[in-house]
């Protein structure tokens, strides 16, 4: 690519990561190399219209047979959430040099006909872990103060002091232990906060740092001491095979009495019979449920109307500040692509296929 020519970067976006959003930045970024872009729009209507899963990829939202028109001899493709599947990637193959994509993990790519094709993916992981970690700890505060009920007490017109007595009331952080379940970038985020409140923090995971997990203060145990000995349990682990249902029956009887269980993760690490179980008997003082399995929850899942349930349709990684930076990262990410470089976070092999 030559000084002054303008790379054709179709742009896909939404409600959340607007196409302008991710022109704008795709145009600042190409012009600190020396060259213009020619950004081509389009925009889904997510998150009014939910996403799904579109012929193999997951999680993805717009028309993969109009963005395969709009690939089509462009030179790059940044998204949030467009399906880039296998038709997707057979449109652009011969042109597209790169696929950026404004995530922690590219489920909505086709990785497998990306690599195929020789089209380098890049993706953000950790891009949402401020806002996560904030929602964490908030959310935290107010259920173990039992906010959000008493706020629905008042919203319907009553008035309920009875929240003054002790037997009711709960926690300062201050005086809390949290157990964190994944010490990754959102889980070492999450302790460097609790550390600003004084906050005891156990954490388990098989695959962190342990100088990371001494630098902002966690110590690390196994599982069932974290369940033991912890007032909350926040959860920050991926999902695999190893974690799925990993919050079973036996885990949440293992938790100490009047504990508190934050997911912030994956719907898929609880069961949620069993949770719903839990606190129906008393077992747990409440839980703070961002995610589910499915999501949206089915019509008669209990656990969202629960009084002792802070839960939010899948909010936690949404800000202004995740908006405006991803679209700025993978802009940088992909214009290091376009003018020769190599991205920091690749999902598929570098170098193209001819």
């Amino acid at each position: 690519m030559s000084a002054g020519s303008g790379p054709r970067v179709v742009c896909a976006g939404d409600e959340f990561i607007s196409a302008e959003l991710l022109a704008a930045a795709m145009v600042a970024e190409l012009d600190r190399f020396g060259h213009t872009a020619d950004p081509v729009p389009i925009d889904s209507r997510w998150p009014s219209e939910p996403f799904d899963d579109i012929d193999g990829v997951r999680e993805a939202a717009g028309d993969p047979a109009r963005l395969a028109e709009l690939v089509t001899g462009a030179d790059a493709l940044i998204t949030h959430l467009a399906p880039v599947t296998a038709e997707v990637i057979a449109a652009g193959r011969g042109s597209l040099r790169v696929v950026g994509v404004t995530r922690g993990g590219p489920v909505n790519v086709d990785l497998a006909a990306a690599a195929d094709a020789g089209i380098p993916v890049v993706y953000l992981p950790g891009r949402n872990l401020g806002a996560v970690a904030e929602y964490t700890v908030g959310t935290m505060i107010c259920a173990m103060r039992g906010l959000p009920a008493a706020a629905a007490e008042l919203s319907a017109g009553r008035w309920d002091g009875t929240g003054f007595r002790y037997e009711r009331v709960g926690l300062e952080l201050r005086a809390a232990t949290v157990g964190l379940i994944g010490l990754g970038a959102v889980g070492l985020r999450v302790a460097e906060l609790l550390a600003a409140f004084g906050t005891r923090v156990l954490a388990h995971d098989p695959y962190a740092d342990p100088a990371a997990a001494e630098g902002v203060g966690a110590r690390l145990v196994g599982l069932p001491e974290l369940l033991a000995g912890s007032d909350v349990v926040s959860l920050h682990a991926r999902l695999t095979e190893h974690t799925r249902r990993m919050i079973d029956a036996a885990a949440l009887a293992a938790m100490r009495p009047g504990a508190l269980l934050v997911n912030t993760a994956r719907g898929e690490l609880v069961d949620s019979r069993a949770l719903d179980a839990a606190l129906a008997s008393g077992r747990l003082r409440g839980a703070v449920l961002d995610v589910f399995d499915p999501e949206p929850p089915s019509a008669d899942d209990p656990l969202p109307r629960r009084p002792a349930v802070f839960a939010t349709p899948h909010l936690a990684g949404a800000s202004r500040q995740v908006a405006e930076e991803s679209a700025a990262r993978i802009a940088r990410e992909v214009a290091t692509v376009l003018t020769g470089g190599t991205a920091t976070h690749l999902a598929t092999p570098p170098n193209r296929v001819a």
